[in-house]
């Protein structure tokens, strides 16, 4: 799996993926919805599988003496990677945006720990839904990508409005704070476990549905 990780970076990963984690710099943006920053490492994930249509990469990789799954499990784990290190990249800008901006954020959450939280679930819709459906014909990018990115967007807006219009949620979670940090870090904790849990099923149907594929 190790020498399948590094074929991964050697070969797979796309130059836009590095690029925009440098996007973590837009939670220093004052009165901005910081889960764009986050959005755009899903089209350089994205980007990955549209290199990899054009070199014939699922073609090639499935000629390696190797499972079909552990093809996927490759796959999953550089992106597993990408997304977490998008998470840690982004940290330090929300430190100093906080430190120098402790303004409230008039365009949605504060870049906090709660934040982190709904990120981390974003990333497990994100990997359900595109990746589940990309394996299930291993060349269809399109519309996964269009179905993912359209279940990220509701349900950011569906926390967005639960959290603002619900005094108690908005008082703890949407501000810096530091006595409501043990509620944000529950969120934190909250969206980790979903992360993991979701991206381990979708890694399972996506290795059943690439299992059956006749390529």
């Amino acid at each position: 799996m190790k020498d399948l990780i590094y074929k991964e970076f050697k070969l797979a990963i796309h130059p836009t993926c590095y690029l925009f984690l440098l996007m973590g710099f837009m939670l220093l943006i004052p009165n901005y919805p910081y889960y764009v920053a986050f959005f755009y490492q899903t089209l350089g994930i994205f980007f990955i599988f549209v290199g990899g249509q054009a070199n014939n990469d699922v073609y090639f990789t499935t000629l390696l003496p190797i499972p079909k799954r552990a093809a996927v499990k490759a796959r999953f784990g550089i992106i597993v990677i990408i997304e977490l290190a998008q998470i840690v990249v982004s940290i330090p800008f929300a430190v100093l945006r906080n430190s120098l901006n402790p303004a409230a954020n008039q365009a949605g959450m504060e870049a906090n720990a709660a934040l982190f939280g709904l990120v981390f679930i974003m990333f497990a819709i994100f990997n359900l839904i595109f990746l589940t459906m990309f394996y299930k014909t291993a060349f269809k990018l399109g519309l996964p990508y269009v179905f993912a990115c359209g279940a990220m967007a509701i349900f950011v807006g569906a926390a967005e409005a639960v959290i603002q219009l619900t005094p108690a949620l908005k008082i703890a979670l949407d501000t810096l704070d530091p006595s409501y940090l043990p509620q944000q870090l529950a969120v934190l904790i909250f969206g980790m476990v979903v992360f993991t849990l979701v991206t381990v099923l979708a890694y399972l149907r996506s290795a059943a549905r690439f299992e059956k594929i006749d390529l």
